[in-house]
């Protein structure tokens, strides 16, 4: 992707910044390349341990034949 932005004359009296996330960029300035990145992440609480699955479909997790 190429991505080109023209700010001629920009002038930046003041900046309030009230929250920032988990993926932020604040730039006031001038640069010559942004190289972008995104990672996905997953926390250790939304994994499910636990039995993948029953070993027959009329069984419950404790292996009682369910009718």
């Amino acid at each position: 992707m190429h991505y080109e932005v023209h700010n001629w004359n920009l002038g930046v009296g003041h900046v309030s910044i009230i929250g920032v996330s988990g993926s932020s960029l604040f730039l006031v300035g001038d640069s010559h390349e942004i190289n972008l990145a995104a990672l996905f992440d997953t926390p250790p609480e939304s994994y499910i341990v636990g039995i993948d699955t029953l070993k027959n479909p009329g069984e419950d997790i404790n292996g009682i034949q369910n009718d």
